[in-house]
């Protein structure tokens, strides 16, 4: 594989450097002053802190601590053969990316900023502050009373298919009408937003930024805005309300990176009710500093989260019912869980422990683990795709960081029981570094992406399959062409397929330069043509998009 005339296979993937690096390390190589300490910390955590951790201790990525990237003096190596990098190896890494899911940075920092990189993840790792009710409290602010909001919707939009954007560079949310394709609002939220989720009645949509900051949406408002936000930690990923039946919205839920912890908050105003640490031993037996909250989903069947627990592998379903004396069933799963979504029946949850390559099931009705299913490399489904496979009936279906295929787990246990719970089939794909997979209940296609690839060609387009013919070749659709915008350094990656609410649609994201002129493109789902380029000086850097009747009902 080539990227830029450099040949990456062999040469870049953490794990299996062939050869030893012959020089000694230098004592003061990686010395930095403060200012270019405080530059590499704010880099390190807006590109590398989600895979790598905190702490830098791995998980979806590499241990990162200096006693795996400093260079070995006399290039002896360490117990099982595995070479320590140094600043070289690592600036190669950084920019040209891995086959393992690694991102190329040759587009996004520059030489310089890539050369501190290398150095600062040779030093010991800061240990960062606490976070306790009391400096949650302290962030706690309601813009717009509850008695203060309206009674009824005050604009004329088709609120069903509205899609809460993310801006990730600007810290904002852009609500786009999904009929006229109008921005409707931009509304400043935590940086890089990592999911919207939406309040059981459709009104509200919660969104957690990377910086731990938790923005509440009114989309009843003549212009919808923030009514009222917290801050739940330093780093943060994941939130969700109460759904069932009797306690719709009475509580959200946020989850930490750091510290790693999960808060639940007042669902209408957010204020803060209480604080649950995750710290604790891994399914291993071994005690870890950092077990960060990756995902929660709320259950429809039972008053309930499902709380993911990265680092210990642990599953935690929580019982809201009396958050004074809370209850956790606690099931034991496998390392590194991220994120997952439900089956089409909501009863089974489904969930990537990417970095062990397997997908735990749980089942939330008898409260237990269902399966752990074996895949490819570093599954990572966001919330997967549910459909009708013609040959073995239900499945739910990833996608992989690490390998080129898409993996379909059957997932169909009553009439499907031969098939349940087992890879079913294995579909090639355009490539590895794939994110996001997505069908639609009233589609016959499922869309793939692949932004992750170090391969230009590839992290900019989509590939696209026919659920009935899976044995065929996918139609491949090059976003970043078909947007027509001019080329720029920066690539255009193509990320995150996500259906119009009534299935007819498909839009995808162009994940540029934070300089650069950025698009959403939409294509017919039926065609495959493009239908409409979203383009907006003020729309910069859009990543996920959550539709709001889709996100609400979870279908995927």
């Amino acid at each position: 594989m080539k990227r830029g005339g450099k040949t990456l296979a062999g040469l870049l993937a953490l794990a299996t450097l062939p050869m030893l690096i012959g020089t000694a390390f230098a004592a003061d190589a990686t010395a930095m002053n403060d200012a270019e300490k405080a530059t590499a910390k704010k880099i390190y955590f807006e590109r590398c802190a989600g895979c790598h951790g905190v702490l830098r201790k791995g998980a979806t990525g590499k241990n990162l601590e200096p006693h795996f990237t400093k260079k070995l003096p006399d290039g002896t190596t360490l117990e099982g053969g595995t070479v320590k990098l140094g600043t070289k190896r690592l600036e190669k890494i950084i920019a040209y990316g891995t086959e393992g899911g690694m991102v190329n940075f040759d587009d996004i920092l520059s030489k310089d900023e890539i050369n501190l990189m290398a150095r600062y993840i040779q030093n010991e790792p800061d240990q960062p502050p606490e976070f306790s009710m009391a400096d949650m409290k302290g962030t706690w602010k309601v813009t717009v009373p509850v008695e203060k909001r309206p009674t009824k919707q005050m604009n004329d939009f088709n609120l069903k298919n509205m899609f809460s954007v993310t801006l990730r560079d600007t810290g904002e949310v852009a609500l786009i009408d999904g009929d006229t394709k109008e921005i409707r609002s931009i509304v400043k939220t935590g940086y890089a937003v990592h999911i919207s989720r939406l309040s059981a009645s459709g009104r509200y949509v919660y969104v957690i930024g990377r910086d731990g900051r938790l923005s509440l949406i009114d989309l009843w408002m003549e212009k919808p805005a923030v009514v009222a936000e917290v801050k739940v930690g330093f780093d943060a990923r994941s939130v969700d309300t109460s759904k069932f039946e009797g306690y719709e919205d009475k509580y959200a839920v946020a989850g930490s990176y750091w510290p790693p912890q999960y808060a639940i908050m007042d669902g209408l105003t957010l204020e803060p009710l209480k604080i649950v640490g995750t710290r604790g031993m891994t399914v291993d037996g071994e005690y870890h500093p950092e077990p960060r909250v990756a995902s929660i989903v709320s259950s429809v069947i039972k008053p309930e989260w499902v709380i993911n627990v990265k680092e210990t592998g642990q599953i935690k379903l929580v019982d809201y019912t009396d958050i004074d004396n809370l209850k956790e069933t606690t099931i034991q799963s496998a390392k590194f869980l991220h994120d997952g979504g439900w089956d089409s029946t909501k009863r089974y949850f489904l969930v990537a422990a990417n970095a062990s390559n397997k997908v735990a099931v749980v089942d939330t009705k008898e409260g237990k683990l269902a399966a752990l299913v074996d895949t490819a490399k570093k599954p990572h489904p966001g919330r997967g795709a549910n459909f009708v496979d013609p040959k073995f009936g239900p499945v739910w279906t990833t996608g992989h960081l690490g390998d080129p295929v898409l993996t379909l787990i059957g997932s169909d246990p009553e009439k499907h029981k031969d098939n349940a719970w087992k890879v079913v089939r294995e579909v090639k794909h355009i490539g590895a570094g794939n994110l996001f997979v997505k069908t639609h209940p009233d589609s016959k296609n499922l869309w793939a992406d692949a932004p992750l690839n170090p391969e230009k060609d590839i992290a900019t387009s989509v590939a696209v399959y026919d659920i009935n013919d899976l044995d065929k070749a996918p139609t491949v659709l090059n976003v970043a062409k078909d947007s027509g915008l001019p080329e720029t350094k920066a690539v255009k990656r193509a990320v995150h397929p996500e259906y119009s609410a009534d299935g007819k649609e498909v839009w995808i994201s162009l994940w540029g330069g934070k300089t650069d002129q950025s698009a959403i493109v939409v294509y017919d789902d039926a065609t495959l043509k493009v239908k409409k380029v979203i383009t907006d000086p003020k729309m910069i850097t859009p990543t996920g998009k959550f539709n709001v009747f889709n996100t609400q009902h979870d279908i995927y």
